[in-house]
């Protein structure tokens, strides 16, 4: 039987151990209290860590999904994901980042769904994805969809529209203190919002999404970081 990528697993993980500092994991022994909780979507693209720079563990708290969906369901009702909310109410995290990203195949297979498509299944699949076809459905009848322009587009407005209605729900959850910040990004490798590939966009600051707001809250070299293909 050919075990090729888990010898590339174990080769990688070897040289992850010998590339750690001796102190690496000595203030985290006991306990982790990460900077930020960032929910992002569960694709081999987006670097969840790296994304910011980050070397250090327990900084960024990473709970993923199909398509960066801060939600889940119990018993027919909607309510905030438990990774999202353990961090907050258990780790002392006071920060919470929505992490879309451009070309997403989720927001894509929703788009689909709710434009006459099929579910792309299996059903494990399909619940997220349906999860996030009333957003889109709500996008396509708002102001904010150019619903004309080509599919590329469509999609990647969407995903900005996703990203703002996570942030959206988290921010108005009984779950989540007020004094949380909340911020919306989007992550782009495909030149999409400008042309720094691996730039992660900040669509979204505690419901503030108007570019121009959002650039006198944030160090003026980092303007450039600020984009909507919404607004």
């Amino acid at each position: 039987m050919d075990h090729g990528v888990l010898n590339e697993l174990l080769a990688g993980n070897e040289r992850h151990v010998d590339g750690l500092p001796e102190a690496y994991f000595d203030a985290v022994q006991t306990g982790q209290h990460p900077d930020v909780v960032t929910v992002c979507c569960s694709d081999s693209r987006v670097p969840q860590e790296r994304m910011w720079g980050v070397d250090d563990p327990g900084t960024v708290f990473t709970p993923s999904n199909i398509g960066n969906q801060v939600w889940d369901e119990d018993d027919g009702e909607q309510i905030v994901d438990g990774g999202l909310l353990y961090p907050i109410h258990h780790a002392d995290t006071d920060v919470a980042a929505v992490v879309g990203h451009t070309g997403c195949g989720a927001v894509t297979a929703a788009y689909q769904a709710a434009t006459g498509g099929s579910m792309p299944g299996p059903r494990g699949v399909d619940k997220w994805v349906g999860q996030l076809v009333p957003v889109v459905e709500e996008a396509l009848e708002s102001d904010l969809i150019d619903a004309d322009a080509d599919e590329e587009t469509v999609i990647n407005q969407l995903v900005e529209y996703n990203v703002d209605h996570q942030a959206t729900f988290l921010r108005e959850s009984d779950d989540v203190p007020d004094e949380i910040d909340v911020y919306g990004f989007v992550y782009d490798f495909q030149g999409i919002y400008g042309d720094e590939h691996g730039r992660a966009y900040l669509v979204n600051v505690n419901g503030e999404t108007n570019p121009e707001a959002i650039a006198e809250e944030i160090p003026p070299e980092y303007v450039e970081a600020t984009r909507s293909l919404l607004y």
